[in-house]
């Protein structure tokens, strides 16, 4: 499967085959890497190069090495953007709540919209699901927040667009933070439960313009709880669009 690299600098010469290997298809997410010791030996080289190139791999978020069970491939998209988002944006600096906010605004109502038109009945039931948790857990931060969280991703999944899906899975670790800092705001829970039966309602009835504005609402609830619409411009709301 690999040839033999000469090279001084051989683990990169291992890390670029192997990115090949998953450019090309032949080694898919979720798929394991031989061992160590037969690495070596398809390379040619010592396992110390192998164990420095899995090592940068896993840097990479190509991989993940798990003790016990062996190194398997995993797919870095989501893992790299959030990486580049987690340092660019701090949440718990207000510009960085502003920043979050405003680009939930821009991408969310549209991708609820396309949710309503594009939804199948398992995503739908992975809504429901996340509704009925919230409902059942409102004094439970964690178990809220997971729900809520579970929430948002079964719509990014009902848009059918992979791009979609991923962007708003690396942004995960910024919005678990936002909405733990926005938890306790008065009646907060309540009210994002509120705009999540409507937002539901309306995928549920195949209604884009609803969920468009329906989410529209919502984010405009966290902006609020969050305390941020001084810090960058208000969006108008405007629900004949």
């Amino acid at each position: 499967m690999y040839r033999a690299v000469r090279t001084a600098r051989l683990y990169q010469q291992i890390v670029e085959q192997i990115e090949q290997s998953i450019r090309s298809g032949q080694l898919k997410n979720g798929d394991q890497l031989p061992p160590e010791r037969d690495l070596a030996h398809q390379f040619g080289v010592s396992r110390t190069a192998v164990r420095e190139a899995v090592k940068a791999l896993c840097e990479k978020g190509l991989a993940e090495a798990l003790p016990g069970r062996g190194t398997f491939i995993v797919d870095g998209t989501s893992k790299v953007i959030r990486q580049s988002l987690d340092f660019m944006i701090n949440v718990g600096q207000p510009e960085g709540a502003a920043m979050l906010t405003d680009v939930r605004e821009i991408i969310e109502p549209e991708i609820a919209a396309r949710a309503a038109a594009r939804v199948d009945e398992k995503q739908l039931a992975a809504m429901r699901d996340a509704v009925a948790a919230m409902d059942a857990m409102p004094a439970d931060p964690d178990a809220y927040i997971e729900a809520d969280l579970d929430f948002h991703l079964a719509l990014a999944e009902a848009a059918q667009n992979p791009l979609v899906l991923t962007l708003i899975d690396s942004i995960v670790g910024l919005l678990r933070e936002q909405r733990t800092r926005i938890f306790d705001s008065e009646d907060g829970p309540a009210r994002g439960q509120f705009h999540h039966r409507r937002i539901l309602h309306a995928v549920e009835t195949g209604n884009p313009d609803e969920a468009r504005q329906a989410m529209r609402e919502h984010l405009l609830q966290i902006r609020e709880d969050s305390s941020v619409g001084e810090l960058l411009p208000e969006p108008m709301v405007n629900s004949d669009h």
